[in-house]
């Protein structure tokens, strides 16, 4: 007897490496993500400018990384609503209204269009700094009560839009030397992993839900990570983070007496098999 309902996910067309550089931006999905990506010991720099929910805030850190002189291999962003908060007395979009009075920003709603730009812009910036990424776009699962959840359905869906608009706009094209940005191929360097369509669809029971009833459980955020490990991982990297948990299990350890030399001794050891773990996978 089947009880779920299994959301279809075509193998990528390239694979994660063990040696690979990520970048993960976006909303605080993106954040739970590259926490277990950090956790497993992989290289992942995640939100180093904090929380970007919209296109255009995530613009706003990759622009910045840009000029910080950083690079990726793989760059996973994770959209969460397509709102955006306008300062008033600058007209710029802002990426956190710091807890300041409402009376100083303007709300809009990005149109699939504005958010189509703003990701193309994304993709073109992050190409000049590795011309090799793969760009993995996701939509959050978190639903938006703020918004009402009519309203919140409608933001996932702009993006969601925009997302596919962009990758099926530029199907079939190929990238050059001589133009690099104007023509791209934007379907062999980015993808699109369902992390929405998971929590909606086989995840649909609130047992699956934290406490507010609107954020994935652990549970949920880690069967959403296995989802996505099957497929993008390559054999090496799936290694590379078995052989990896009990190294982690051994350094998370809580002694009774952090003084006793039987800790000492096998804290030392724990260190000494992270030490050999990084060089075998040169990390």
């Amino acid at each position: 007897m089947n009880l779920q309902t299994t959301v279809t996910i075509q193998k990528a067309n390239f694979e994660i490496k063990p040696t690979d550089n990520f970048l993960f931006v976006g909303s605080c999905f993106a954040d739970k993500i590259g926490g277990i990506f950090k956790d497993n010991h992989f290289k992942a720099t995640v939100n180093p400018y904090g929380v970007m929910y919209n296109p255009a805030s995530v613009l706003h850190t990759i622009t910045k990384e840009k000029e910080a002189g950083a690079c990726y291999d793989i760059a996973v962003i994770t959209l969460g609503t397509n709102h955006i908060y306008i300062l008033n007395e600058t007209g710029e979009i802002v990426d956190n209204c710091q807890k300041r009075p409402a009376s100083l920003f303007t709300e809009k709603e990005l149109s699939v269009e504005e958010c189509a730009d703003y990701l193309r812009q994304c993709i073109e910036m992050l190409r000049e700094i590795n011309p090799d990424i793969h760009i993995i776009f996701t939509v959050s699962p978190i639903r938006y009560a703020k918004y009402g959840y009519h309203e919140s359905q409608l933001s996932k869906a702009t993006l969601l839009m925009a997302i596919a608009g962009l990758r099926s706009k530029f199907q079939g094209l190929r990238s050059t030397q001589n133009s690099q940005l104007s023509i791209v191929n934007y379907q062999l360097s980015t993808s699109y992993f369902p992390s929405y369509e998971i929590m909606m669809d086989e995840l649909r029971d609130y047992r699956f839900y934290a406490d507010d009833m609107l954020h994935p459980s652990d549970l949920a955020v880690q069967y959403i990570y296995e989802r996505f490990r099957e497929t993008y991982f390559s054999i090496n990297a799936k290694a590379m983070e078995v052989e990896w948990q009990p190294i982690k299990k051994a350094l998370s350890h809580r002694p009774f007496n952090a003084e006793s030399e039987e800790y000492k001794a096998f804290i030392a050891k724990a260190k000494a098999d992270e030490k050999a773990f990084c060089k075998r996978w040169k990390l």
